[in-house]
């Protein structure tokens, strides 16, 4: 996986990615905007806001910024904006998640859903949106994880070597994804048709920039 390729396969999906995956993702969306975006004027950074499915979710008193890798995903949730009249919606950005241009602390909470097993560095992505959140504010995780069953597990494993193409990793392994991230974990619900999907709060505890972020990761 690298930004090329998740660019070229997003370029695909891009058209049909809402009837592909509208519906399903849809409970994760909703329940993660909802444990988030919990008071009025809040800032919120979604990282990988794709076409955009979650915006019409969050408050209209809400000040949301919403970034994604794929220009032609960006556009759909520009068309979605425009369409409804999304003013909580502050500003749609091409922008990449492991480097990200915002200053520090500038937004109250970060929510990532359906994005870990898209992006090449789990370990960079979290010293980033720790970097730019609050000290204590809230990050949420939305996110397929390695099944615990066998069976399912060993397709997973085949398949993986298929990632580039498929435009993410089938085999994140949960606890090498709670080790990657290194935050304070909160809860952590299983989300979705038959909880095959989990939500991962953490607290971002601040104090570290993301180098140190980095290097507890490592």
């Amino acid at each position: 996986m690298n930004l090329e390729a998740i660019q070229k396969t997003y370029r695909r999906y891009a058209g049909v990615y809402d009837v592909l995956f509208g519906t399903l993702f849809e409970p994760g969306r909703r329940r993660a905007v909802e444990l988030i975006n919990i008071r009025p004027g809040q800032r919120i950074l979604e990282v990988g806001v794709g076409t955009g499915l979650s915006l019409p979710v969050y408050r209209r008193d809400a000040r949301v910024t919403g970034i994604d890798v794929s220009r032609d995903m960006l556009a759909k949730a520009h068309g979605r904006v425009a369409e409804l009249g999304l003013t909580q919606v502050e500003a749609l950005l091409e922008m990449d998640a492991q480097a990200m241009t915002f200053p520090d602390h500038n937004f109250d909470a970060v929510v990532a859903m359906y994005v870990a097993s898209v992006v090449p560095d789990l370990p960079k992505l979290f010293a980033e949106m720790r970097r730019v959140c609050q000290p204590g504010g809230q990050i949420v995780v939305v996110n397929h994880f390695a099944s615990e069953h066998p069976v399912i597990r060993q397709f997973e494993r085949a398949v993986a070597p298929l990632s580039a193409t498929m435009g993410f990793r089938p085999d994140l392994e949960l606890p090498e994804f709670r080790r990657l991230a290194g935050l304070d974990i909160i809860d952590i619900q299983e989300i979705n048709a038959f909880g095959y999907w989990k939500m991962i709060r953490f607290r971002n505890a601040g104090g570290m920039n993301g180098h140190a972020t980095l290097a507890a990761a490592g």
